[in-house]
Parts: C-alpha cells; structure tokens; sequence
C-alpha cells in the first residue's frame, strides 16, 4: 500500500501544518484530475461511439434548417431594451397616433409602419431652377400613380395605387409634404407668369395662409443674404427668403390596416425603390437616394450575405494552417488530420447549436457572424493543447493509457478556460442586459461553447485515439500506410527517404532496454525539458489551468529510451520556441525593451481610451454602398443644419389660460425654430385685441370656435386634445403638443443626446407635465449604459470568479496575474479599437466580452505552468511553460489570424468593426502571451525559491521505479526513497 512505504510518512507529516486552503487544493485537484483521467479511458475505450454519435446528431439537427428565420425587427435588437424614450414613445402613439392627423405629417417625427422616402440632389445648379422642379414634379405624379398587383398572378389579382395606400386628410386626399404644394405654387406662377411667391427657410407661409416647417424637406439651402448664408428669425414665424437648394427629401407615408395591406405596402416599397432606380437612369443631372421602412432591416442583414463567401475562404485557409501547424519532420508522429478534423469538431458544433436555435424558434441577425470566431478560439486552443500533452506523453505507454494521460493533463486547464467563456457570455446572457442583440448573441455563443467543449471530449479525442493506433503501428500520419524500417528504406530514392522519415524506437532501444518482463529502473532526470519532473514538495495542480509537473496518481513521462535528447524538435514551432525565442525573450538585454514596450502600450491604449464614442447610428452596423448608407450620408450632407422636428407633448390637462403658465411654455420653447398652436393663439387673440390671460371659458371657446376655423389655423386642430366636462360646459384641452426644432452642427447625434437630457431634467421641476420625443431617441436614450453594462458585468464576473476559485481551486497568485492580464487586454483592446476609427456600439461590445475568454485561452495555461513549478530558476520555468503552453496559444493565434483576413475584405461596417476588434484581441493575447508574461513572471512574484532549502522539506527527492511492462500498460511502483 501507498501508505505504508516508508518514505511517505515524512510526507505526511510535512503537510501537516500547511494551510488548509493548499490541502483542499491539493484534494479537488487529485480528484478532478482522477475523474478526467477515468473519463479519458472511457473514450478511448469506445472511440468509434464517441465519432459517430457527434456526426449523426449534427446531421440530425441540420436537417431543422427548414425553419430558419430572420429577425425582422432591427429596432428591437440596436435600440435599449428598457429605455424612458420607449415608454415615451408608447404614451405619444396612443395620444397622437399617425392616423390621427389630417393635415400635415413631419417625416422626422412620425415614423409609421410603411413608409417610402427619397432624397434627390442636383449635380449643378439647385432643385428649384425650372428644369429641375419640373423633373421633380414629374416624379412626384408618376409615384402617385404607380400601381402594384397584389397577388402577382391569378384571378384575385387587384391593382393598389399610393391614393389608396396613402394617409388621407380630413377631405379624404393624401398627405403630401408642404414642399411639394409650395413647388407647385411655383410651378403654376411660372406658368401664368405671375410673381412667384417667396420660399422662405426653414418655415414658409403656403397660399392658403398656413405656416410649414420645411427645415426637413428642403437641404442645402442657401439665403439673400449678403453673405449667402441663411438666418432665420428667432421667431420662427418667418425666415429668410431662399436662394438656392441643392436637395430636396420627399416621403409618402403608407397605411398598414392588416395583414393584406401590409403585403401591398411591402411590395409597394419594393416598386418604388424600382421606380426611383428606372427614374434616376433616365434623368442624369438628379442624385436620387431611397428608403423605405425596410431598408434598415435589409441592409443589416445583407451583411450576413456578403460573409458567406469569405467565411468559407476563413475555414479552406484556418484548415490549411491548422494542417500544417500539426506536421511535423516524422511522418509517423506527424499529425496533420487532426488539425482537420479540429475544424471539422467545431463546424460539427455549430451546425448543432443552429439545429437547436431553429428547433426553439429562434431567429437569426447578423451580429451572429462573430459567433463562428468564439468557437474558433476556443476549440484550436483545446485541440493543440491535447496534441501537444500527446507528445509529451511516453510512447510505449498503450493508446488508452496515453488519451487518459491527456485528459488528465489538458482537460483541466480546458473546463477552466470553457467555465471562463461560459461565465462572461452567460452574465451578458441575463435579463441585466438591456441590449437585445447582445443578449441574443451571447447566449447563442454560450451554447455554441458548452456543444464545442462536449464534442471536443468526444468527436475530437476518438479522433486522437484513432490516429494513436496509426502511430503505434508505425503508419503514416497522412497517408496511413506503414512506413519501412530503416534497413529496407535505404534502397529507396532520397525523396522517398524524407517522405518516410521517422524514428522507430523499438531499433533505438535495443542497447538500453531489458528483455520483455524484465524489471528496469531508471531516475528522473531533473532537466525539466526531457521529463517531468516529480518533486514531494509539489503542491497540486493550479485551478484554471492544471500543469503536467505535478504529482499524481497516473504520472506519465517522456519516453528516455530516444537517442535524440529533443525528439520534439522535429516541430519546426516548438524548436523555434526551445532554441531561439525562449532563450532571447528571457535575455536580460531584452527585459528592458519588453518592459518599454508595455509601457508604450499602456500610453496608446489610455490615449484611446479617453476618446472613446458611443455609437447609436443604426446606419453604422450595416453594409457598405447600401441604400441605408448612401441616404445617411446623403442627409448628413445636405440636412444637418437643423435637428430632427421634437415633438414636445403636454400630456396632461394644464391652464393654458393662465399668464404664469403660457410665460413657461413661451419661454421653454425660446431658442428653437418652433410651430406651436399656442402662440398662434395667443398672436391671435393679440391681433383681435383681446386679453391673452382669459377665464376658463372664453379661452377654450375662443379657440375651437374661432381661431381653429380659420382657414390658416386649421391644422392645430390636430395638435390639440379636448375632453370633455359635463353637459353645457366647455371642454378641458387634455392634452397638446407643439414643434421644436434646434439649430445644430456637423455632431447631430451628439447634441440631440444633450437636448434630450437637457429638456428631461427641465421636465422634472416644470410645473406643466410634459415630454420630449423623437424616434431617433430611441436609440439614444441610455445607449452608453445599456452597450458598456455587459461588458462591465463580464468582467466583474471573471474577476469574482477568480477569486474565488483561489480559495479553493486556482493558487490565488495565478488568479491575480490572470485577472491583471485579462483587464489589460481588455484595456489595449478598447483603446486601440477607438485609435483605429471603431466605436463603442453593439457588436464592439461582443468582441470585447469573447475577448476575456480569449485572453485567459492563450495567457492562462501559461501562468499556471510557470506557477507550478518549483526548485528551478525563474528563467528555467518561463523557458518551460513557454515551450509547453506557449507554443499551442501560438498555434492557436496563427490559425485565428489567419482566419479573419478573408473576413475584413467584406464590404459592411458591421463586419469591418468585427474584423478590427478581433485582429487587436489577437494581437494583444500574443503580446501578453508571449512578450510581456515570459518577461514580467521573470522578476516578479510568484517566486520558485519557496520552501526550496538544500536538505529541507523542499528539496526534491529522487524516486526509485520498478517498471513492468505487459502488452497494455506499463505499470510504476514505488519500491523506494
């Protein structure tokens, strides 16, 4: 028994006063690492099961692609979930609904179901030259006569025209937009040669005496003012005369009653972006911008189209790299399949988790597009970790012994890195982030990961045990067939020679090895680059990652029967690593430069940092050369000179006829271009030389008597509620609204965002209860918040679990340094995304939370490999635990690169943003990796003198074996200390 050698009681007794935390430590480790390694002969004892089942399965839910749905609804994954604006909106709709006006509609305030809307330009000259005002009045009649056939074929067939589509007014004729009227006043003066009538900007005066904002439809205007440059009065009754204008924006509104009509509109926006194209052939001296209420929706997911390609190149060149990063000189321990059929695990995951998403119902958008690249990380640094604890592993071990000894090796430190993943995504998953498409990604990512990790235990390691036959029986590891003994391949041509090349151990043994059944002993060596070491003061395998130089029951060891002192370093990255790098990165020449470097990198990542911006335009997620696109750019261009119209709504019963009350609303409304009903009125009421400040009574009754009958004051009729009081009583005005419009500058978003809070925290202390509300708010209200929260839970997230699991699990030094590492790739990550032109919108966001699990992927194994080990130098064990873990993250970094290069060729910004936050979260997981960790663990705790004192407790002790070797498994039994 174990416990009655007798070198093992001074073991005990020495682990007698050291810290419980270290005991439990050492206690889960033994026993999770036992349970690995018993999960690993398992596998490998029914290797064609754990193959077979992955494959039937994906195939199986492959098959559900037949419901495969599209989100439709842009609004609700861009915008804050739970946002004032939101509910704001809601009270306006139902007080205020679109239907509900009969006389003018602001395109920039209602937003109806259907909508079409086209911007035109002027190559030379301006809109309102004769030429060009006819052109465009020409293209006005043709949209409202078009016609589409709903169904397109059959006897049911009907023809829709926009006259029985359009919104109508209170004489059942469509609204129209008050530049088109204030055209064809012009348009008929010039025919009569009369005098044409003043077009003032933003607000003009029609025939009929009513006063338009027009600040919305007419763009690039310039005034006759001396200077060319357009004032308008702060009154907003009256502005300057215009000049020239070099656009013009027109929207026809659509009703959607039903199912049907909302079919017709559908395909009437579809004739009318048609009809708009045709125009724009034949009419070359217009620039002619469309959109429709669908172009938004569109345009976002055409990204997902224009990827389809490219991510099949990503996969053909990740596939080629991969194959080549498992090669090596000896073609029987060379691997090259595997690094396949790594890939193949993970499309095999993911074909899965789409089979179950569209079995729940699940829709699909294309923030998805970043979901393949989580997988990609993870599962390469999975698959080249348990290839490189393979070749570590003793070569006359049995197949079944030698796939344990991975599991047992590899698959701590890989559920560690997958329970890191799982806990950023799952955090950012919950109901506490108020970003649709951030949840919705972060939960399909998160069970992307969970399928990915399971069919990496299972697919992927059969896998390795299949190709562990072909090696024992000494085949070729491309070609599968048996490679010759030395003696019968020197007759062969040279090419041949290196094709076949390998070393048969069974030849360099025969000098050195005893007879079959005879027991040998042999001493570990102490040159941790040729073994594993096994020292009695080791104390256990560290959380996040576990490192093979720990003691445990089923140790395994490399083969020291080779010749060759390095038979790894036929693997061109790992004699690289081992010969040139490890030595130069630890060279204290060097140190210094690295330390710079940081330092360096720490300035240009806090430079981007404190110029972070938000980014709440829905038009910067979608494809490039898009109709969404080219109409912001062009609105941008000739419409920034006025704020959206703000619609600023009394939605309770307040005294208007109070002087203190009408001051307030007068004074909040000072400053703003502005159509209000009230000072209409109270103008009115001037003009007619009655008192403004009235009784209940005559107020109301003067005003839906007389002044909403006026021809000119008609249309504040829809600007104003009355409820009714009782039998014989005037009624209460309920609720109002009135127009606001802000002079503003080229940063449009940014000051609408000010305005906003601006006019909220007035709302709080006025003594009339009112709102502000635009569509665009929508997007606006809380973005910062509801983007950045789910990164920041993320993160507090990983850190709360480090921390934890230090009491436990993980040795608190290593969850230190993996905390430190994974915020300052976060920090350079961030920083430098904003240098390179990227914002802090939706889908920056996503590639910041995989980021964490990324970065402790590649720093992680790192950090535990060095902390584990003891007795050596510092330079020793960096050299180790870069040549061990070092060279799969590296792997793992080159294929991850190499895959996203096809991806940045995709013309959208939304994967143009994908392409630069996740090349930087490469780029600094390899710095951190393998520059700045090899360097700072140099001189920097944790130390490797503790408890290491010549003839103490520390010192290691040389075991002497006893091994038996039978046709399955070499057995080493402790005889002596």
């Amino acid at each position: 028994m174990l416990g009655s050698a007798p070198g093992l009681s001074g073991r005990w007794e020495r682990l007698e006063p050291r810290p419980r935390a270290r005991m439990l430590r050492q206690v889960l480790h033994a026993g999770l690492r036992t349970s690995f390694h018993a999960l690993g002969r398992f596998v490998a004892s029914h290797p064609v099961f754990f193959a077979s089942a992955p494959v039937l399965l994906s195939i199986l839910l492959g098959a559900s692609f037949s419901r495969y749905r599209v989100e439709e609804d842009v609004e609700s994954l861009l915008a804050p979930k739970h946002s004032l604006a939101k509910i704001e909106g809601n009270l306006v709709d139902s007080l205020f609904p679109v239907n509900r006006s009969k006389h003018a509609l602001y395109s920039d305030l209602q937003t109806p179901g259907r909508y079409g809307r086209v911007i035109l330009t002027t190559r030379k000259g301006s809109v309102l030259d004769p030429v060009h005002l006819d052109t465009i009045l020409k293209l006005h009649r043709r949209i409202y006569q078009m016609q589409v056939t709903v169904p397109a074929t059959g006897f049911n067939s009907f023809n829709y025209s926009f006259s029985y589509l359009c919104l109508p007014d209170d004489k059942n004729v469509c609204i129209i937009d008050d530049i088109i009227r204030a055209m064809e006043e012009i348009q008929a003066a010039r025919a009569s040669n009369r005098s044409i009538p003043v077009l003032r900007y933003p607000i003009t005066q029609l025939a009929d005496g009513r006063q338009a904002y027009i600040g919305h439809q007419l763009g690039g205007v310039q005034g006759w003012g001396p200077s060319g440059a357009v004032r308008a009065q702060g009154t907003g009754a009256r502005g300057e005369g215009v000049r020239s204008a070099r656009a013009l924006q027109l929207t026809y509104y659509l009703q959607a009653r039903g199912g049907l009509m909302d079919r017709v509109a559908s395909q009437w926006e579809k004739a009318f972006c048609a009809e708009l194209q045709h125009f724009a052939a034949l009419h070359p001296k217009l620039g002619l911008y469309p959109s429709t209420s669908s172009s938004l929706r569109t345009d976002f997911q055409f990204s997902s189209v224009l990827a389809r390609r490219p991510l099949l190149a990503s996969l053909g060149v990740c596939g080629v790299l991969a194959l080549l990063c498992c090669s090596m000189r000896d073609c029987v321990r060379s691997k090259p399949w595997l690094g396949l059929l790594a890939l193949l695990s993970i499309t095999l995951s993911g074909l899965t988790a789409a089979g179950i998403l569209n079995l729940t119902g699940a829709t699909y958008n294309s923030t998805y597009l970043g979901i393949p690249f989580v997988m990609l990380g993870h599962g390469l640094f999975g698959s080249f970790e348990m290839l490189s604890s393979w070749r570590r592993t003793r070569e006359d071990q049995h197949v079944k012994e030698r796939v344990a000894s991975v599991f047992e090796d590899v698959m701590l430190r890989f559920s560690g890195s997958t329970m890191l993943h799982l806990m950023t995504l799952g955090l950012a998953a919950s109901p506490l982030t108020n970003m649709e498409a951030v949840r919705l990604f972060c939960r399909t990512a998160a069970l992307a990961v969970t399928i990915s990790y399971v069919y990496m235990l299972s697919f992927y390691s059969s896998c390795l045990v299949f190709t562990g036959y072909l090696e024992t029986g000494y085949r070729h590891g491309c070609f599968c067939r048996r490679v010759p003994k030395p003696d019968r391949l020197d007759s062969k041509p040279a090419w041949y020679r290196c094709l076949m090349y390998t070393r048969y151990q069974d030849e360099a043994q025969t000098t050195t090895n005893p007879p079959h059944g005879v027991a040998h002993t042999h001493a570990h060596t102490p040159n941790p680059n040729l073994a594993h070491t096994h020292t009695a003061n080791n104390p256990g395998v560290h959380g996040h990652v576990a490192n093979s130089t720990h003691t445990h029951p089923h140790s395994h060891t490399h083969s020291t029967a080779s010749t060759d002192p390095h038979p790894q370093d036929s693997h061109l990255l790992l004699g690289c690593v081992r010969r040139c790098y490890g030595d130069w990165i630890t060279n204290t020449y060097v140190k210094p430069f690295v330390v710079l470097l940081y330092l360096v990198y720490i300035s240009f990542g806090l430079m981007g940092f404190l110029q972070v911006t938000q980014g709440s335009d829905p038009s910067a997620l979608v494809a490039m050369d898009t109709a969404t696109v080219l109409y912001t750019r062009a609105q941008q261009r000739y419409f920034s000179s006025y704020s959206p119209v703000i619609g600023f709504y009394i939605y309770e019963s307040a005294p208007y006829w109070n002087a203190s009350v009408q001051r307030d609303l007068l004074e909040y409304a000072k400053g703003f271009q502005r159509i209000s009903w009230l000072e209409a009125y109270l103008n009115y009421l001037s003009d007619h030389n009655q008192s403004t400040s009235q009784p209940r009574e005559n107020f109301t009754r003067t005003l839906r008597h007389s002044f909403l009958r006026e021809p000119q004051f008609a249309h504040f009729a829809d600007d104003i509620i009355f409820a009714e009081r009782g039998q014989g009583e005037e009624p209460d005005v309920a609720a109002s609204r009135i127009f606001l419009v802000a002079k503003t500058t080229e940063n449009k978003r940014e000051e609408m965002s000010v305005l906003l809070d601006t006019l909220r925290r007035l709302s709080l202390t006025s003594r009339v209860r009112f709102l502000i509300f635009n569509p665009s708010f929508v997007y606006l209200d809380r973005y910062a918040a509801a983007v950045s929260s789910p990164l920041r839970h993320s993160l507090l997230a990983v850190l709360f679990l480090l921390g934890l699991s230090s009491l436990a699990v993980v040795e608190p030094l290593v969850s230190v340094w993996l905390g430190l590492t994974l915020l300052s790739v976060q920090f350079g990550v961030l920083g430098f995304m904003t240098l390179w032109g990227v914002e802090l919108d939706c889908m920056s966001v996503l590639c910041l939370i995989s980021a964490l699990g990324h970065s402790a992927d590649c720093s992680g194994p790192l950090l535990c490999g060095f902390a584990s080990g003891r007795g050596e130098s510092r330079t020793r064990w960096v050299r180790v635990a870069l040549e061990r873990h070092g060279v799969p993250s590296l792997q793992t970094l080159i294929c991850y690169s190499v895959a996203l290069v096809p991806v940045g060729s995709v013309r959208s910004n939304l994967t143009r943003t994908l392409f630069r936050c996740l090349t930087l979260t490469a780029g600094c997981s390899a710095l951190h990796t393998l520059a700045f960790l090899p360097t700072l663990l140099t001189f920097l705790p944790p130390s490797k003198s503790r408890g290491h004192r010549p003839g103490g407790e520390g010192q290691r002790q040389e075991v002497e074996c006893v091994e038996m070797n039978d046709s399955t498994r070499v057995v080493d039994q402790i005889t002596t200390v």
